[in-house]
């Protein structure tokens, strides 16, 4: 067993181990090499991976949260191992390589993600599970009608709508996301590396609504081949309560699966009960969970 730091060659060996474990994730080998090749900027971003004679079997990331205004927060992302090569101790050295990262970097209070059978392996290494995240799936055949928006609405795909004008609804529709830690200081540049720059947005089937020439609402796809991830759903705080969150996700589906897509994914925050009955009310069906950790760094 050989823990190193990732390498872009390496994207097609941990998209295939992400789609073993996390059947329900979405993030294609393009998308892939360019995140380790080229880092979101602010967040001092790594990763690594464990080898078994030459085969990629583990693979952690993490990094400086540089999302939130609060300080000194860091992520560990998406820690997982083969299961035929777990109980060797590839997880723990792996998670020990990304908190030595992170104390290096100065970070304080750290974030992870835990299966709930790995609940028992994030207490023993110092972590409280805190929150329960819920992934669900729908089928898009058929696809959902494309829906008819109220008077004065517009319904554009962001291939009609200049990037910055997308990013300051997206900042302002999460800032009071259910969570850990507040997504309230996304930067412009952090925001076009990991969305509008992102190898997998799909800009035709991704939806915001437009009113009085402001953009109110949106909801971003990312996609790889015929699934696509739902990234984020949202509506401005003034004009919730309109059913507008509902209405451009209807529409990215629609146009997803207009242009291919068959399975649409998501994921929300157990407390996040709007988005959970609009999800439910599109037919998504539950397929798996997770639990957002927490502990202190030394």
């Amino acid at each position: 067993m050989r823990i190193r730091t990732a390498r872009p060659d390496d994207a097609p060996a941990v998209v295939a181990l992400r789609a073993l474990v996390y059947p329900y994730l979405v993030r294609g080998v393009e998308s892939t090499r360019k995140m380790i090749a080229q880092p979101p900027p602010g967040e001092q971003w790594t990763a690594y991976v464990v080898e078994v004679d030459d085969t990629v079997v583990g693979w952690v990331s993490a990094y400086r949260n540089d999302q939130t205004s609060e300080r000194d927060v860091g992520e560990v992302a998406i820690l997982h191992v083969h299961p035929e090569h777990r109980g060797r101790g590839a997880g723990t050295a792996l998670l020990a390589a990304a908190l030595e990262h992170l104390r290096d970097i100065g970070v304080r209070r750290v974030r992870t993600w835990a299966l709930p059978e790995s609940l028992p392996f994030a207490r023993r290494h110092g972590f409280t599970p805190s929150r329960e995240l819920r992934y669900s799936a729908l089928d898009l055949r058929p696809a959902p009608p494309m829906p008819q928006p109220p008077p004065g609405v517009r319904l554009l795909p962001l291939t009609d709508v200049e990037p910055r004008r997308v990013y300051l609804v997206n900042l302002a529709a999460a800032a009071d996301e259910p969570g850990d830690v507040p997504v309230d200081s996304m930067s412009y540049e952090n925001w076009s590396s990991e969305v509008w720059d992102n190898l997998g947005l799909d800009r035709a089937a991704s939806t915001v609504a437009e009113t009085g020439g402001e953009l109110v609402a949106l909801s971003l796809v990312k996609r790889d081949g015929d699934r696509m991830w739902s990234d984020y759903t949202g509506t401005l705080p003034t004009h919730r309560g309109r059913g507008l969150a509902r209405l451009v996700k209807t529409a990215a589906l629609h146009r997803a699966a207009a242009g291919g897509v068959r399975t649409a994914y998501t994921s929300n925050d157990e407390a996040n009960a709007p988005m959970l009955a609009i999800n439910v009310g599109l037919g998504y069906r539950p397929v798996g969970s997770s639990w957002s950790c927490l502990r202190e760094l030394a």
